[in-house]
């Protein structure tokens, strides 16, 4: 891949901190930050997506962040779409291109380059897979595809394939990359990662994340909508719509959630070899800028 322009992907879980060091290197690189979030991407889901405020931008400039309104349908290749016109615009100005964000699979399409298909959801097969349990989807994926690389617990990405595979599309076939990528992963100790994402979840619900909620639903987003979204806008959904009755105990329940999806989200970074794992109880930052020095020297 020699002679491909280069790019910067800063990888980890929920609560990582990934979103303030891809700040902090963009700021001393002369960079952009492209939000590789699947939720970030539309407009009013900002608590609960945990969208970086303008003050956390720290005047970086971000990318693919309220790019379409809630409710709206947005695919992998739309993201990839427009993440390849703004990394492309960002090198065409001589900085850098930082791709920072939790959805793995985002970060692959752009980074390792999939050739992607543009086939919308045929929308009567997917109301009849929402008739089935998670794991009955699960086993007509592997029925229909044995090798398929999908996380069983992982009901969206499950049926997003089962449609692909039900309108001919077999996957993401070969790859061609468009950038020579340094992937930067954040990490921390399980027990550090799990009292961050407390911590996270008790400072959303102080900056109204139950409001934020009740306005999607007043706004007339749809409830299968919000479910989709991820495991906030699910619980608290649940929780307003009275099928969670305690605040506290939806709140629990969230948190284990968070949590597990957190422990989902490694596994699925760790598969990748070519990340460069930082520590960071030590000095993350000049451990990246160690690492992207040597990254761009090799472009010289």
């Amino acid at each position: 891949m020699t002679g491909l322009p280069r790019l910067i992907a800063v990888v980890g879980t929920n609560a990582s901190g990934k979103s303030g060091l891809g700040v902090e290197l963009s700021l001393r690189y002369g960079g952009e930050v492209i939000s590789a979030d699947s939720r970030q991407v539309y407009r009013g889901l900002d608590l609960g997506s945990g969208k970086i405020t303008p003050e956390e931008m720290r005047g970086v400039p971000h990318h693919l962040l309220n790019v379409c309104d809630a409710g709206t349908f947005f695919s992998l290749a739309d993201f990839q779409s427009l993440a390849y016109a703004a990394a492309d615009d960002i090198l065409s100005r001589h900085q850098l291109p930082f791709l920072v964000g939790g959805t793995g699979l985002y970060v692959s399409a752009v980074a390792d380059g999939y050739q992607l298909s543009d086939v919308k959801p045929d929308l009567d097969y997917r109301r009849e897979l929402e008739t089935l349990s998670t794991p009955e989807l699960y086993a007509m994926l592997r029925e229909r595809l044995p090798d398929a690389d999908a996380d069983p617990a992982n009901r969206n990405r499950v049926m997003r394939v089962l449609e692909k595979l039900h309108d001919g599309d077999p996957g993401h076939g070969e790859k061609q990359p468009r950038y020579q990528t340094l992937k930067l992963g954040v990490s921390w100790p399980r027990d550090v990662l799990c009292q961050r994402i407390d911590e996270r979840l008790a400072r959303r619900m102080q900056a109204g994340l139950v409001e934020e909620v009740q306005s999607l639903l007043a706004a007339g987003v749809s409830t299968d909508f919000l479910r989709r979204l991820g495991l906030e806008y699910r619980y608290i959904s649940a929780y307003l719509l009275g099928e969670l009755p305690s605040l506290d105990g939806m709140l629990d329940e969230l948190a284990r959630a968070i949590k597990r999806f957190a422990k989902r989200q490694m596994t699925w970074f760790r598969r990748d070899a070519d990340i460069l794992w930082l520590d960071m109880t030590g000095d993350p930052v000049a451990q990246a800028c160690a690492a992207i020095d040597r990254f761009l020297a090799d472009e010289q």
